[in-house]
This record gives structure tokens, sequence and C-alpha cells, in this order.
């Protein structure tokens, strides 16, 4: 192959992955304009186009939407539908690095009990402890009960000598089942005024999103999303399994209770605005590597994707499937995730 050829297959290469970027960002553009479209009240595609030009760009003036409509498009729908897609897609990337570093296809952080750690603490904040700190106390201590459960999981799973992938499944589970009964009791000990905002919230729930909701993912999920897609070789590596990766220089032990933490810190800030929403993480990755295969470097960013995207449109099936009435968000991807994990064995058999 002379270096004219070479180089004409790396620019073919290269415009075929920028076309695919474009196409990927069009899709989702486009779920995120139907879901803002949907609801109670169904708006048309242009209505929503121009609200957002009309904010986004304010020479262009939208005069045939009402003030009442804008303030539905701008100030309610679409922070629920950027909230909707970076919880999805954070979610998304936690179950695809958890998936890796565990070698175990059913990792999930609903699973793992790190979901229920993360309720846990945010379930503390908000009856309990109150806003000692303003606005980052649910978040911080939604990461910090999000950790704690992490480090349950793993210290049970190395007493236990549960070693093999299912048995630290097997563990999560039992970890999970006890923080949510001490989650239980909080709520039973708590204000009843308030126990009716964090049932719904345990379910899963979009709809207190606003503007200022959405910093705190997004500082969360840029660099974190970031690092984990920069150890793309290392998760390979540690998806070939422990042997494999030490002979590769990685320090097994070390390397996983850093991708844990990272995976509890997403995990817990995510819970925090949105509530308990399970399966995301185990159900992308599995659909992702159907398509891209086993390379992490494609895995990690392709699952953020189809995890936003599902996410969105979850959230507009809650919106609409019962409406005026929303459906906790956890009630629709519970039931994806116990389908899904019905076609998996049925696959695996």
């Amino acid at each position: 192959m002379t270096d004219s050829t070479a180089t004409i297959i790396r620019a073919q290469w290269i415009g075929l992955r920028f076309g695919l970027g474009a196409i990927l960002a069009a899709l989702l553009l486009l779920a995120v304009c139907f879901a803002v479209s949907v609801g109670a009240v169904p708006l048309p595609l242009s209505t929503v186009w121009a609200v957002i030009l009309d904010r986004m760009l304010p020479g262009i003036n939208a005069p045939d939407v009402s003030t009442g409509m804008a303030n539905i498009i701008w100030q309610i729908r679409l922070p629920r539908v950027i909230l909707a897609g970076l919880v999805g897609a954070g979610l998304g990337m936690v179950g695809a690095a958890l998936q890796s570093v565990t070698r175990n296809p059913l990792a999930d952080p609903h699973l793992l009990g790190i979901s229920s750690g993360g309720a846990f603490g945010a379930i503390a904040a908000l009856l309990h402890t109150g806003m000692f700190i303003g606005a980052m106390t649910v978040p911080l201590m939604a990461f910090s009960g999000a950790l704690i459960a992490t480090l349950l999981v793993l210290g049970v799973a190395r007493i236990s000598g549960a070693t093999s992938a299912d048995r630290l499944v097997l563990t999560g589970v039992a970890v999970s089942f006890i923080i949510m009964a001490c989650a239980n009791i909080l709520i039973f000990l708590g204000d009843p005024k308030a126990t009716h905002t964090v049932v719904f919230w345990m379910l899963g729930g979009l709809g207190l999103a606003q503007w200022s909701h959405l910093l705190w993912p997004l500082a969360v999920l840029l660099p974190c999303g970031l690092w984990l897609w920069a150890q793309a070789g290392r998760l390979n590596a540690m998806s070939l399994g422990d042997e494999t990766a030490a002979s590769l220089g990685i320090e097994v032990g070390r390397f996983r209770l850093t991708v844990f933490v990272v995976a509890a810190l997403i995990t817990g800030v995510m819970v925090a605005f949105s509530g308990l929403i399970g399966f995301v993480g185990l159900i992308m990755p599995h659909l992702v590597r159907l398509v891209v295969g086993g390379d992490n470097l494609r895995v990690l960013p392709a699952s953020g994707w189809s995890g936003a995207v599902f996410l969105i449109c979850a959230d507009a099936l809650a919106r609409i499937v019962m409406a005026p009435e929303d459906v906790p968000m956890g009630v629709i991807t519970g039931l994806c995730g116990g389908l899904f994990f019905i076609w998996m064995m049925a696959r695996r058999r």
C-alpha cells in the first residue's frame, strides 16, 4: 500500500466518523425536540424550534407563540428533557465501565447498590439534615451514600470471598436491600408532609427539573465521562481478566477502586436530581455492543449516547401514557429492564 493510498483511506475513515457523529447528533437533537413537543399539551415542532431559537438567538422573534406556551417549552419541558439526557448518558457510561471492570454482564449501578446508596444519602438530606451547605447538600449527600454503598459491596464481597461475577452481583443486591430498608426507616421517621414527594422521587422522576439543576450533572458528567473514555484501553484489559491486566502493568485493585469511585460520583449526582432510575446502565451497553463490538473506545460514548436517547424517549412516554399525570420514570425503565432480563436469559440459553 502506497503512502497516497493510505492517506486517502485515512481521510475517508475520518470523514466517515465525522459523518456518523453528525448523524448521531442529529438523531439526539430530534429526540430532544420530539420529547419537548409531546405531553399533556401537544405542541408542534415548528413552535418548539421557534421558541428555542428565539431564546438562544434573541434577534429571531417568535410572534405567533404566546407567553404561556413559550414558558412551557423553555422553563418546564426543555430543562426536563436535557436533564433526562444527562442522566441517561451518565448511567449508560457507568454501566459500561462497571461491566468491563468487574467482568460481569449484569453489573449496573442499580443492581450493585450504588443507586440505593445515593438514594439513602439524598433522603437523609431532604428529610433530616436539611440543606446545611445550600444547593450542594443533596448532591454531596447522594455521592457520599453511593460511595459508602460501593465500599460496602466491595468489603462484603472480599470478606465473604465472593470473587466471581455472579456472586458480586448477589452481594450488591443484598447490600441494596439493606440500604433501601434503612432508607424506608428514614422515610418513616421523617416529616409526613414531605414523605409524598420523597416517595415519588424514589420511583424516579424529572418533573422538578430547572435550568439551575443542570449545572451539577453536567459538571460531573463531562470530566468523569472523559476520564472513563480515556481509560478505555485499561477497561479492555480488565475485561480480559485480572491476570492479563496485571501483566500489562495495570494496578488492578487500585484501578478497580478508582472506577468504582468515579461511578459512585456520577451515579450519586444523577440520583440526587432524578431519583432512582434503574436498568439504563444494564440495557444500553449490551445493545451497543451488538452494533459496535466490545472495544470500550466505542462502547463508552455509544452507551452514553444511547442512554441519553433512551431516557429522553422514556420521559416522553411517561408524560403521555397517563396524561396529564406523569408516570414515575422508574416504572418505565423497570418494565424495560425486566423485559430485557428475560430476553438476555433466553438469548444466553
